[in-house]
């Protein structure tokens, strides 16, 4: 039997040793469908719900694996479909691979049904590499480089194939004029900045004494150097959200999240630091970082295009985190005064101390702060997280403390709603091995969240842990916007956009074969974390939350909580006062400035 261009499509896969394509199936490729059939389902073909979810796994997979995430779609609108998981890959700068069919060649431009013109289409998602194949000698040139580049640049990638080439007999490009070969391989290489950089930034960084660093995930693979750096300053350091995982939160002088989403040591370090030294990181909220002349600043970057955003650095470094370090730590002079340091991790020790204070204040039923600080204690050391958008988001970035080979992410910069549950699936596809759970608003659920129960009811079993626990704040609110527009607005919750239905998410899992609590009292919320940590298949805790909980962000002050609480009694249910009241004692313990000339701590 003749190799396909289908065929050779999925060995070149195998080649680069691509384990799973997470995909959906459509007639636009049929012809890879039949391939995969002839190949055994190797690479595995992971069936989502839907397009978007193939490629949120992809991105999942991606970024708990290390390595290339694949996904693939039908012409049109599975295309179409992919575009959202896509983006979030894009933004969070994540190496996927997307293979999409397309129409036959003849029946181009001719308005045949589901005809896109993907090319535009994809032109800025796969703005690094979108390219169509129309001849099979194109082959294997067009699939390596989408994987090298997407590798390379860290971006996404993409291959359009008409339903016609798949079918077609492959034959390779030959030694002749204007054919393309192509081999295999990607070599790791690791750029570092010139000597004459790496000394004017350690001039400025000696000059200093509050230093501040910040981190993201491109200083994850530099933990060590990243420690060393910041002994060797006296510095604390905050991290991004997607750098959560970067370093441990039981470090002392970790100060935690940065940003809307941030902690009170974090944004104090950064009013009152005279040097910033910013490692892996293109955190775009310029108004959290030193104001602007106060703080002497240096860059550590690998990719040349993100250095010198967000803040007027002296020094731009480009070059891999760890090996940059490295070389910068011996230019580095020792910080003999403790003072600065001191004062961080008092203000981190005090920052926890109120984390435990707010998770324990009562709530109408439960606090969603309660149920996160809870799990904080009883994480598996191996555990993977995923957080949804929204306000699990908060409880995510401030009640976790990672430590260890724990790893965990969420969509940082198109923030967008719906990975939580798909990127915990594409975590289980990359390490089968170890526990994965999901914090995930009731929002996010309904949006899609269940329907990819489905998915997961239907691989468990291949999993060597079967543990994939999926935790539902469930408050019937679209928390995180009433909240904004209460801040921002001055408005009431408007309840015809907010309000969304209970849904008994516990019952729909149980319905699967899987394991489902509904919690609704807050002397529950240990005994089911633990109930579904011990569970021999995946399991959905469906929490009662409290929607007048407010994700109050490390620059708020009490006149904007007073105008958020007011807004609740002009349109708000008033059944919360008391637990309004509650956190508005307890809120002045971490908000930063003077009210009416009095520290407000």
């Amino acid at each position: 039997m003749s190799t396909k261009v289908s065929d050779h499509i999925l060995q070149r896969l195998r080649e680069w040793e691509v384990e799973h394509v997470f995909a959906y199936p459509g007639d636009g490729i049929n012809g890879l469908l039949a391939a995969w059939g002839r190949a055994e389902n190797n690479p595995r073909f992971v069936q989502s719900r839907h397009e978007e979810m193939s490629a949120f796994e992809a991105v999942g997979y991606a970024k708990f694996s290390g390595r290339v995430g694949v996904c693939a779609a039908t012409s049109g609108p599975g295309a179409i479909h992919l575009l959202n998981g896509l983006y979030d890959a894009k933004l969070d700068h994540v190496p996927v691979v997307a293979i999409v069919g397309q129409t036959n060649r003849s029946a181009m431009g001719g308005s045949y049904q589901q005809e896109v013109d993907l090319l535009s289409l994809y032109k800025d998602v796969a703005s690094d590499f979108c390219e169509m194949v129309t001849v099979p000698e194109q082959l294997p040139n067009v699939l390596d480089r989408a994987i090298r580049t997407a590798v390379a640049h860290r971006s996404v990638t993409a291959v359009i194939i008409p339903a016609d080439v798949q079918e077609l007999d492959y034959s390779p490009p030959g030694h002749e004029f204007k054919m393309v070969p192509s081999s295999l391989g990607m070599p790791h290489y690791a750029p570092v900045p010139a000597d004459d950089d790496l000394q004017r930034a350690a001039d400025v960084l000696n000059s200093g004494g509050k230093t501040a660093i910040l981190i993201g995930q491109g200083a994850r693979a530099a933990r060590p150097e990243v420690k060393a750096v910041a002994d060797r300053l006296g510095a604390g350091v905050a991290k991004a959200l997607l750098g959560k995982d970067a370093l441990e939160d039981d470090l002392p002088y970790v100060t935690g999240a940065i940003g809307l989403l941030g902690t009170r040591p974090s944004y104090e370090m950064m009013r009152e630091c005279d040097t910033l030294l910013v490692i892996g990181s293109s955190f775009p909220y310029t108004q959290f970082l030193p104001e602007f002349g106060k703080a002497r600043a240096v860059q550590v970057d690998i990719d040349p295009h993100m250095v010198g955003l967000r803040y007027p650095f002296e020094v731009n470094l480009v070059g891999d985190a760890a090996g940059t370090l490295r070389r910068l730590l011996p230019l580095l002079e020792q910080m003999e005064d403790p003072a600065w340091r001191q004062k961080i991790e008092a203000n981190v020790a005090r920052w926890w101390e109120v984390m435990e204070r707010r998770a324990a204040v009562d709530a109408d039923p439960v606090n969603p702060e309660h149920v996160t600080h809870a799990l904080s204690g009883l994480l598996p050391d191996d555990v993977i997280l995923s957080a949804d958008s929204g306000s699990a988001a908060n409880w995510y970035a401030r009640h976790l403390r990672l430590r260890g080979a724990m790893r965990g992410s969420l969509s940082g910069t198109l923030a967008t709603m719906g990975p939580g549950v798909p990127y915990a699936i594409g975590a289980k596809f990359a390490h089968g091995g170890r526990p994965a759970i999901a914090l995930v608003g009731d929002g996010a659920m309904q949006m899609n969240g269940m329907a990819e129960l489905i998915t997961v009811a239907k691989y468990w079993q291949d999993w060597e842990d079967p543990r994939l626990i999926v935790a539902v704040f469930n408050n019937q609110d679209l928390n995180q916007v009433t909240w904004e527009m209460r801040a921002m607005q001055g408005a009431p919750q408007f309840l015809p956009s907010q309000s969304i239905p209970d849904v008994a998410y516990a019952d729909f899992a149980r319905s699967l074969g899987l394991a489902g609590l509904r919690v609704e009292k807050p002397d529950d919320v240990v005994s089911a974390w633990e109930t579904a940590l011990a569970a021999d298949r995946p399991c959905v805790l469906d929490f009662v939350t409290d929607p007048a909980v407010p994700p109050i962000p490390p620059h708020a002050t009490l006149d904007q909580i007073e105008a958020a609480a007011a807004s609740i009694l002009k349109g708000d249910s008033d059944r919360s006062a008391v637990v309004r009241q509650g956190f508005k004692a307890k809120v002045q313990d971490f908000l930063p400035g003077r009210r009416h000339g009095q520290d407000e701590r």
